[in-house]
């Protein structure tokens, strides 16, 4: 078979360990030619690609991006986009994509496959946020990076007697803050799933700090929100992809703990260097797993499945179902989490 790859939206450690995979067995086993599209959908549209083949992948498993290159543009935001993937699987005689990527890329996969192209996906996002899946690559990547962070900034705090806050990645949950917060021993922890009170969080910090304890370590997901009213923040901002911008919450929540507190805050904003690196080697055997089990349901002709992580087997699932919504923090383990606060 001729099968393309591409990787869209925000890149992630892991990229290329799948694509790598793909390519190994895709290659070795089944006699497969792959090509790798520039740049995610855009390369589809435009036609533009790479060959791909093991000699070629030799060195990337641990390399972190994607060799590809990446971005967030999908047909749907053009009049002719679909057509356009079209004549190009015609003209480069495609018998299937696959896709790998997060919400948006993979939402998009899955009304190309309702408009009848032989698409397969794979979920993709630092975030965690993907349905049904219980992981997707980057996750533990991103946690492991955030929970060094944490332990680093526990030194500080406790030499300068310090409340640190540490703002991470979590647009709509707050997955990577719970299990970074739980793994680092934070103090309290703010996720988009649960609204804040900005005075709840100060008096636990304060009655914390009459008990002796001087250091405070309050990690804060970019997506969490106060409760309406409590806290004055600016207007959502949107990208040319209608997405919020976020970013800046930490720095709000520092100075809100200060101004109320008295105690002397800092702020830490993680941003890319969470996507950023090598892989973990979980993240490397589950991305290598997801792209051997990707090019399997290549030649099932399983078109319109996802290959997800579920009670440790890799499964498919059909894609509409796997991002019909976002997955949100487990409520036990948030639980687990809120034992600890202050």
């Amino acid at each position: 078979m001729r099968v393309g790859i591409l990787t869209g939206g925000g890149d992630c450690p892991g990229l290329n360990a799948v694509i790598r995979a793909i390519v190994r067995k895709g290659e070795r086993h089944y006699g497969d030619e792959l090509l790798g599209f520039i740049d995610g959908w855009r390369g589809v549209m435009d036609g533009e690609f790479m060959e791909l083949d093991v000699e070629g992948l030799r060195g990337t498993l641990p390399r972190g991006g994607t060799i590809l290159g990446t971005s967030r543009i999908q047909p749907y935001m053009f009049p002719d986009g679909v057509e356009r993937i079209r004549a190009t699987i015609e003209r480069e005689q495609l018998d299937a994509i696959v896709a790998i990527g997060g919400e948006g890329t993979l939402s998009c996969t899955a009304e190309l496959h309702r408009d009848g192209l032989p698409v397969i996906g794979v979920p993709k996002t630092i975030d965690n946020d993907i349905g049904i899946t219980e992981r997707t690559f980057g996750f533990d990547t991103a946690v492991s990076i955030a929970t060094e962070a944490i332990d680093r900034l526990h030194t500080t705090a406790e030499s300068h007697n310090r409340v640190m806050v540490i703002e991470v990645m979590g647009r709509h949950v707050g997955h990577i803050a719970t299990w970074s917060g739980i793994a680092g021993g934070a103090t309290m922890t703010l996720i988009p799933e649960e609204a804040f009170d900005i005075e709840d969080v100060c008096a636990a910090l304060a009655r914390r700090h009459e008990r002796g304890k001087y250091a405070s370590i309050v990690v804060v997901a970019e997506g969490a929100k106060p409760v309406p009213g409590t806290i004055e923040i600016p207007a959502d901002e949107y990208d040319q992809y209608g997405h919020i911008r976020l970013g800046g919450i930490g720095n709000l929540v520092a100075s809100e703990i200060e101004h109320r507190t008295g105690f002397e805050t800092r702020v830490t904003v993680l941003g890319h260097v969470q996507r950023g690196g090598s892989p973990t080697p979980f993240d490397r055997v589950l991305s290598t797993w997801y792209g051997v089990a990707a090019i399997d349901a290549v030649h099932d002709e399983a078109w319109g499945q996802m290959v997800a992580y579920v009670a440790d087997e890799v499964i498919r699932v059909p894609i509409a179902d796997a991002v019909a919504e976002l997955k949100p923090v487990n409520p036990q383990l948030w639980s687990v989490a809120r034992e600890f606060f202050a």
